[in-house]
């Protein structure tokens, strides 16, 4: 290809991705590929002069504004930086800078944000106006949308002395915390998520409705004040003096002396990036004194004092080639992409998550499909959704299997519940979990089979089901590191003693989904026996208090599972206790329609054993204080619970007077 069809094929392309992203806000590549076609460009129109136009992506910092908003004109171009991506092109700027400086310069280092570059205009101390950077030249006003972000003063500090006219540029970005935020309500709404948070900043930002753009809770930096105070000389005096106006500085710039400062800055923030609530991509190095500025001046669509080093990106575009199904250690089946190998941020992808099949549907992803891969810090790489422009109709839709991949027991997926789930309480993939919440305190209290025991117990496979911990003896457990005849004797000791535990105890060990210890004891106080549990339907399990129809189906799709009933008989037979003492009636027993609430430490009872006397004499107990409270039983230590009730002027009553209160 001739270099005047390479130019033209390239112009096309970078117009394209501009056009996505600026006015559609639908990127369909990502940034490195963004600036690896514009760098390409870039030479081969510095190679052959002959091929530049003044139409040229190279001539100018953006792309058209859109016509949904009135144009915003820049009084002064609001230029982009030209780019580097290694210590090399930092050093060659670096050089010629000190060249026309005739010595060591000076420079500010600031974190590139990755948000979406914004003017702001102030007369007399008021905002009056706010757009987007655009073209460099006109931009989209944008005011109202600006005046929801709350970090954007809409008055300068009257202290500050504000000059009749300020301009001020920045970034408005969108913070983590509140990026996730957004996304998991898109989520819940069933809408496409977010590819990353500079989209959904610049989507804000260009919203018609400012009540939209509120929602989004988009955050400010002011980097630049471009008049308003000529007595600023540099550019470090400028970010003082935006502060004292009120301006939101981003607290991490700094002054390097010499090269060596500016490369140990860069250096770094891409080691430390993940330490922030918002995301950067890179640093902006500015000359930092105003005078030497002017002097190095601009060329086409660069000024000549400043550039950004670009940090290795973390979002690339490759092929999906298969969804595999994983089962967590709570059961959870998790759909994860497999990729065609993507080098991102130094490290090989060959694998992302996909969080669910809810994600998967939203965001329209098919096996098959281009995708845009992210990747942060240390967390798993994920996939942010498909280029649908690449798409060749023999792409497939994914469909969450009915049973679990790894025992075949059936699949849990609860109308308006994003994750599928095993039902299977003995599928190997979560063997180590559900044995280390059986033996918790609050179910079984195994004494000194915590974590690190439940680990051993399953990789060694002595245990494959919580069954199997009854069938432990000392010969299996000599092959447990460090543990020695009295370790053995106290754990086999602990282990005997669980039997007796109780129904309600034991059912909430088994990890049934939606049962915790509260809807254990009522489960337990209304059928007595865990074969009558099992036997019931789930119009019959709704009629004990608080059980509705999510809770039945669960327990009951739990009890239909084989390999869970057969777990249960091995439990029988090694002696556990599945029995409870059937609860009095609420008409019947003396604490009948009372509710209960317990705080502290008892000084007798555990909180299980003062839970199951007042369930078994007809009353309930909830975990917090209302109106609706008769009693809330303090031990020692209370906490805001005692302060409550004492407010809302309800009984409250120690363990002995809880005693008189039953039979």
């Amino acid at each position: 290809m001739s270099a005047a069809s390479r130019a033209e094929s390239l112009r096309e392309q970078i117009d394209e991705a501009n056009y996505r992203y600026y006015v559609q806000d639908d990127p369909q590549i990502t940034d490195a590929e963004f600036d690896a076609l514009l760098r390409e460009l870039i030479e081969l129109e510095n190679a052959h002069p002959e091929l530049r136009t003044p139409d040229s992506p190279t001539q100018r910092v953006g792309a058209i504004a859109s016509d949904r908003f009135a144009p915003f004109e820049h009084a002064r171009p609001m230029l982009s930086l030209a780019n580097a991506v290694a210590p090399e092109e930092l050093r060659a700027f670096d050089e010629r800078a000190r060249k026309v400086a005739g010595g060591d310069v000076a420079y500010v280092c600031e974190l590139k944000i990755d948000g979406l570059a914004i003017a702001l205009d102030y007369s007399d101390g008021s905002l009056t106006r706010g757009g987007t950077r655009g073209d460099g030249r006109v931009g989209e006003d944008v005011t109202a949308n600006l005046r929801t972000v709350k970090t954007i003063p809409l008055r300068l500090r009257a202290g500050a002395h504000a000059p009749a006219f300020v301009e001020a540029r920045g970034e408005v970005y969108l913070r983590k915390s509140d990026f996730e935020r957004l996304n998991a309500a898109r989520e819940r709404e069933g809408l496409p998520v977010f590819a990353n948070p500079r989209n959904a900043a610049s989507g804000g930002v260009r919203q018609l409705d400012p009540a939209l753009t509120a929602q989004r809770r988009l955050s400010f930096f002011a980097y630049q004040l471009v008049s308003g105070d000529t007595a600023v000389r540099t550019q470090w005096d400028s970010l003082a003096r935006l502060e004292a106006l009120g301006f939101p500085v981003n607290p991490h710039v700094a002054r390097a002396k010499r090269l060596a400062e500016v490369l140990e800055y860069c250096r770094e923030w891409e080691e430390r990036r993940d330490e922030l609530d918002y995301e950067i991509d890179g640093v902006v190095i500015k000359v930092d004194e105003f005078a030497l500025q002017e002097r190095l001046g601009v060329v086409a669509r660069d000024p000549r004092w400043a550039i950004a080093f670009k940090f290795k990106p973390r979002e690339a575009r490759t092929k999906l080639l298969d969804i595999a199904v994983s089962v967590g250690r709570t059961g959870t089946l998790n759909p994860n992409a497999v990729l065609e190998p993507v080098p991102i941020g130094g490290v090989t992808v060959k694998s992302a998550t996909l969080h669910n099949s809810d994600y998967i549907k939203n965001n329209d992803i098919r096996i098959g499909d281009t995708v845009i891969v992210t990747r942060a810090g240390d967390v798993i790489p994920r996939v942010v959704g498909p280029v649908i422009g690449e798409r060749t109709g023999k792409e497939r839709r994914f469909k969450m299997p009915d049973r679990c991949p790894v025992c075949g027991a059936d699949v849990d997926h609860p109308p308006g519940e994003a994750m599928s789930r095993c039902t299977n309480a003995a599928c190997r993939a979560q063997v180590y979990e559900r044995v280390r919440h059986f033996a918790s305190r609050g179910a079984m209290d195994i004494e000194g089979l915590g974590d690190v025991m439940a680990a051993q117990l399953t990789e060694l496979r002595l245990v494959a089901d919580i069954a199997d911990i009854y069938k432990l003896d000392g010969a299996a457990l000599t092959h447990v590191p460090r543990m020695g005849p009295k370790s053995i004797e106290n754990l086999l000791r602990n282990i005997e003693r669980s039997k007796s535990r109780g129904l309600a105890r034991l059912l909430y060990g088994l990890g049934i989904r939606f049962v915790g210890t509260q809807t254990a004891q009522v489960l337990a106080g209304d059928f007595g026996t865990i074969e009558a549990i099992a036997a019931a339907g789930e119009e019959e399990l709704q009629r004990s208090e608080g059980i509705g129809p999510e809770v039945a189906a669960s327990v009951v799709l739990f009890f239909k599972q084989g390999a869970n009933r057969d777990m249960i008989a091995r439990l029988a037979r090694a002696g556990v206790d599945m029995t409870a003492p059937r609860r009095a009636r609420a008409s019947d027993g003396p604490l009948g329609g009372k509710t209960f609430v317990l705080t502290g430490t008892l000084e007798k009872l555990t909180r299980e054993e003062a839970t199951q006397l007042i369930v078994s004499a007809g009353g309930k107990v909830t975990g917090s204080v209302s109106k609706k409270t008769d009693y809330v039983v303090a031990g020692s230590e209370p906490g805001s619970k005692l302060a409550k009730a004492e407010q809302l002027g309800i009984a409250v009553v120690n363990e002995d007077e809880l005693r008189r209160l039953l039979p």
